[in-house]
């Protein structure tokens, strides 16, 4: 273990990210970099997409935890390793851990999307569902680890992981050779201080701006207290980022060399993962998006050429469907209304003639006939819309009003 406690206190370099690349070369692809138009317009200059949700495993998350591996003395590799996770550093463990034939095995929270677990099976690790929050699940690996000898496989906070990570930058600078701004997602500060190493020390130009979700944003408090403060109940969506602290060793990185840390809302993620879908055609998970949703949010704030880390694809069904619609929703393409109509024979059909005039798409219809707050003739309808943006919601609101339907909600 005195290996590992050593290696823990060495500093990341560009060599260190050099000889990750070396050592992952045949194992971890380099993932294409796509341009978008669509955000190219909107921040005025052109934007990339840096594809590691195309990564195998749906993640960057391979890189780190390959290097952390082959770094193993053989005593320790004797020992297998043991981690943490809710998916992408699982499924990252699991096939590093097999390529390299050591024993793994995984915690994850009991409430763990199945495809998740059942991936991070089928890379080869055992999985043992502990906990009903991360917390919980790692404090479970941790007590195995000192149990078992496993050597403990953290998903941010070690140097070899760091410069795993930070082979991406390499790509990105050859891929994009002009780049001017690259945007990355934080939520430990592996992958964004391992891409710092890298671009800073081959391009200082380079402004590097990390995107936290405003429910989970760990670092802001981080860096002003300078040194790494924890949030309590992290809150978002994106689950791939919601970290309560940032990691001892990529905070010292990342107060170094990351020009800015910015916070994007739940809408602005949403918004962004159904731009990657519907533009970019890519599969994107919250904390993937991260990027796309600062760019959304303030698209002048960012000097081009301009390359977004996509860092993750691994999203769960139910969530990317939940998701969907709070984008669609966000973007005004749904509308729901609340009126009065009077109740009688031919009145729903007339309504939904007002509503197939203005080209709205009725999704849901409920009535109310039994409430004291409704006269003996009067029938409340409550419709869930789907429409094609803020203006087209305002017009068939209007055209509901000069029809004569009072609009309650």
């Amino acid at each position: 273990m005195r290996h590992s406690m050593a290696a823990a206190l060495r500093r990341v370099t560009l060599d260190d990210v050099r000889g990750a690349r070396k050592m992952l070369s045949g194992v971890a692809r380099v993932t294409a970099m796509e341009g978008s138009r669509h955000l190219t317009r909107l921040v005025g200059a052109p934007v990339h997409l840096k594809c590691e949700n195309l990564q195998r495993t749906g993640s960057f998350k391979l890189r780190g935890a390959y290097v952390r591996i082959a770094g193993l003395l053989p005593e320790e590799r004797a020992a297998g390793v043991v981690a943490a996770s809710a998916g992408n550093h699982a499924q990252g463990v699991a096939l590093a851990s097999s390529l390299l034939g050591v024993r793994s095995t995984v915690f994850m929270p009991e409430g763990a999307p199945l495809p998740k677990i059942s991936a991070t099976r089928e890379y080869g690790a055992e999985v043992r569902l502990k906990g009903q929050v991360v917390d919980e699940t790692l404090a479970a690996a941790q007590e195995y680890a000192e149990r078992t000898g496993a050597v403990f496989i953290h998903p941010f906070d070690h140097p070899d992981v760091i410069a795993g990570q930070g082979t991406v930058g390499l790509e990105v600078l050859e891929q994009c050779p002009e780049v001017r701004t690259v945007v990355v997602g934080i939520g430990g500060g592996g992958l964004v201080a391992g891409m710092a190493v890298a671009l800073k020390a081959l391009r200082p130009d380079v402004r590097i701006v990390g995107v936290q979700a405003e429910g989970a944003a760990a670092y802001p408090p981080s860096l002003a207290a300078g040194r790494p403060v924890s949030v309590d109940r992290p809150v978002t969506m994106a689950d791939g980022i919601k970290v309560g602290r940032p990691g001892d060793v990529p905070f010292g990185i990342v107060e170094e060399l990351v020009d800015e840390v910015r916070t994007v809302s739940e809408d602005a993620l949403s918004t962004a993962l159904l731009l990657c879908l519907e533009r970019a055609k890519l599969v994107v998970e919250p904390a993937g998006a991260s990027p796309v949703a600062a760019l959304l949010s303030d698209p002048r704030a960012f000097e081009g050429p301009v390359v977004a880390v996509l860092s993750g694809g691994n999203v769960d069904p139910l969530l990317l469907q939940g998701v969907l619609r709070h984008g669609m929703a966000a973007q005004g393409r749904y509308l729901a209304v609340r009126l009065r109509l009077t109740d009688r024979p031919g009145a729903l059909a007339t309504l939904l003639g007002v509503l197939s005039a203005a080209d709205a798409n009725v999704l849901d219809v409920s009535h109310v006939r039994t409430d004291p707050r409704l006269g003996l003739t009067e029938a409340e309808v409550e419709l869930r819309l789907e429409t094609k943006g803020p203006q087209h919601c305002a017009e068939v609101q209007a055209a509901l009003r000069e029809a004569g339907y009072p609009v309650i909600g």
